[in-house]
């Protein structure tokens, strides 16, 4: 009887509830050697955790398609064959938990090459393992972080094959979904917003442009995914610039989103994963319960594309609300579950709710 708790089916995958993982970096992998990138024990109790406590779907963490696309020297990777068979373990027993296992795939661009943030996330250089990022535009993210290099259209057409190769590679490991990032400031954000893109050729200027790599890079990935199974796209709905009006900094805007999603539905997304900010440091952001949601509802509302919401949903009743009134196919909890992994077998027993429970879990209901 609850909508939290009824599947979703896309293309020929059906999720069985609504209450989904967001993806949220552990900064846990080793940072050089032969192990570099690969998931390790803590992935898979991490992970596997919040698939027992009842999650129907589980999105591992930003998960780099090349080296230097790596938030911190200790992110995930998938470009080598190493990191695909561990990668394999983890899709396994989450599937055998009964949820569906994916994966996001990520550059992060011009945030690249930064500290863990419970050292304080300041960039580092080669003497602690980094490495000079890459952006559409020589704008350093921040004060205090590198001018990135400039991709060259060469460049940009390596990182769209390894975007695809990736997703080859995360296919064979058995996931069920893939993710592309394209928000928080990272590289395809970075494209598509005019606040970090100052590019002036086929890859900058107008909107078009803006989205070329975007688009390009879910044309890869789709045409590496099957047919029957569904690619997200996670979005950053605006950079919340121009919701204020005295800041006179042009940044991507909910209508883009909008202009977006309708173009990524065309390119074979199934489904748009909402957030918002990340890419203009010093913008301010209304936080407060549920306070993305608005933006997920609106691409539901004036596109087919299907939306899951995301941002400071914590109360059952609250998430049952965001998908039965229809501001969202799904809500993606991320601090939430880390505070409580069994929030979906709790927030079932409020709502009244069946959910499936391990066995040997039972004695507890």
């Amino acid at each position: 009887m609850s909508a939290l708790f009824e599947p979703l089916t896309l293309r020929n995958l059906t999720i069985p509830n609504r209450v989904w993982m967001s993806p949220m970096c552990q900064y846990s992998a080793a940072v050089e050697g032969p192990e570099q990138g690969v998931p390790t024990d803590w992935h898979l109790t991490h992970l596997g955790s919040r698939a027992v406590g009842g999650a129907g779907l589980i999105v591992v963490e930003a998960t780099a398609v090349s080296p230097e696309g790596r938030i911190s020297p200790a992110d995930l990777g998938l470009w080598n064959e190493r990191q695909q068979e561990r990668f394999g373990r983890i899709a396994r027993f989450l599937a055998d938990q009964g949820a569906v296992p994916g994966i996001q795939l990520a550059h992060a661009g011009r945030k690249a090459s930064t500290d863990r943030p419970w050292r304080g996330g300041a960039p580092v250089g080669p003497e602690d393992h980094g490495w000079r990022p890459v952006a559409p535009s020589p704008i350093p993210f921040a004060e205090g972080h590198p001018v990135p290099d400039e991709l060259s259209e060469a460049g940009i057409r390596r990182l769209v094959e390894s975007f695809a190769a990736a997703a080859r590679r995360a296919l064979a490991a058995g996931f069920k979904v893939v993710d592309i990032h394209g928000a928080h400031g990272y590289l395809i954000h970075e494209f598509l917003s005019p606040f970090s893109n100052h590019r002036t050729d086929a890859y900058g200027g107008g909107f078009e442009n803006r989205a070329r790599f975007a688009l390009e890079v879910v044309d890869a990935v789709r045409a590496e995914w099957p047919e029957e199974l569904p690619v997200f796209f996670r979005v950053s709905a605006t950079d919340w610039l121009s919701e204020n009006p005295e800041d006179p900094r042009e940044g991507w805007t909910a209508d883009d989103t909008v202009r977006l999603a309708k173009e990524l539905l065309a390119h074979g997304v199934d489904l748009l994963d909402v957030s918002t900010g990340g890419n203009a440091p010093k913008a301010r952001i209304p936080m407060g319960p549920g306070y993305q949601v608005p933006f997920a509802a609106r691409v539901k509302a004036e596109t087919d594309l299907p939306t899951s919401a995301v941002g400071l949903i914590t109360e059952p009743r609250q998430a049952e609300e965001i998908v039965a009134s229809g501001q969202a196919d799904a809500v993606m909890l991320g601090r939430e579950l880390l505070r409580d992994p069994y929030w979906p077998h709790n927030a079932a027993r409020e709502l009244g709710a069946a959910a499936r429970r391990p066995d040997q879990y039972g004695w507890a209901v």
